[in-house]
């Protein structure tokens, strides 16, 4: 009983801190009201043992959840500016008051609701909050390298750039297409060309762990970080032949989805048409996490 008064006061502590997060990520007071909730009750189900920074785990853990929160939306093709910023009462409204001191107003949600959930997570966290990318990295399940590329996607578009990101995205659709058509026809060279000399490929555990139990005689053996052009480019070489577009968290990417199942993607970062970064993914439950679209 007395760790968990302890635990309310820290959450308490946090409190304001955390709706405002969630208000940030989700445009309704009622939802982060929500969210906030649901943070608490994961708090109290975890408890802080081991953790230093207690400020900064609640803080992912409401991004988590506001996250899972926008990617439901996006299932339902929900759009839920919140009118009650609108409906507000006179300037004496302590609410009203918050609101306009958050500096977050109708016109920005208005934007916000054009990003995929990934871009809005990273941009209010590390542009609003300033959270580091290698913190928001684990809550996307992504790279900090992508996590900064969502996040400066989503910077643009709010400050009004909506065309470049359109044509980022064209261009990214090109290089990635580019990209299967070399590894389908086998085309080291074109690989070549493609993949920027520093480019890593990471593989997460079941990636791995699925490439170990089909050995190929001509296939390196696939590892959690693969960097250098060559290698990664020899991995790919004609490996491709199944694998089709997909959109994957509003980028560009690959999936493996034999019998319309994804089994396994292959997520990019792009920066000056060269590919810098890939992620394999395999895991099931990070898969079925993510807004994918093929």
């Amino acid at each position: 009983m007395i760790e968990n008064d302890i635990l309310a006061q820290r959450f308490e502590a946090n409190r304001g801190h955390l709706r405002t997060v969630a208000y940030r990520m989700l445009g309704s007071q009622a939802e982060a009201d929500d969210a906030v909730q649901e943070t608490f009750l994961r708090l109290m189900r975890a408890g802080t043992t081991g953790i230093d920074n207690v400020a900064g785990w609640l803080t992912t853990i409401i991004a988590r959840v506001c996250l899972d929160r926008l990617r439901e939306r996006k299932l339902r093709n929900e759009v839920p500016v919140d009118a009650e910023v609108e409906n507000l009462a006179g300037a004496d409204d302590p609410e009203r008051e918050r609101l306009i001191a958050d500096s977050i107003g109708v016109a920005m949600l208005v934007v916000l609701e054009t990003l995929t959930p990934a871009e809005r997570v990273a941009f209010v966290l590390h542009d609003m909050f300033n959270v580091s990318f290698d913190v928001i990295a684990p809550v996307l399940g992504r790279s900090p390298t992508a996590t900064r590329q969502l996040a400066s996607r989503g910077r643009r578009r709010v400050q009004g750039e909506v065309a470049r990101p359109e044509a980022d995205r064209a261009r990214q659709r090109e290089v990635v297409g580019a990209f299967l058509a070399a590894s389908r026809s086998g085309d080291f060279s074109a690989l070549l060309a493609i993949l920027d000399p520093e480019v890593v490929l990471r593989a997460d555990a079941a990636a791995v762990e699925a490439s170990l139990g089909r050995p190929s005689g001509d296939m390196p053996p696939l590892t959690p970080e693969i960097r250098g052009r060559e290698a990664v480019a020899n991995i790919f070489r004609g490996r491709a032949r199944n694998a089709q577009l997909a959109v994957v968290d509003g980028d560009s990417g690959l999936v493996f989805a034999p019998g319309g199942q994804p089994r396994v993607l292959i997520d990019f970062v792009i920066e000056n048409s060269k590919i810098v970064e890939l992620s394999l993914i395999a895991d099931a439950d990070r898969i079925a996490a993510l807004d994918l679209k093929f």
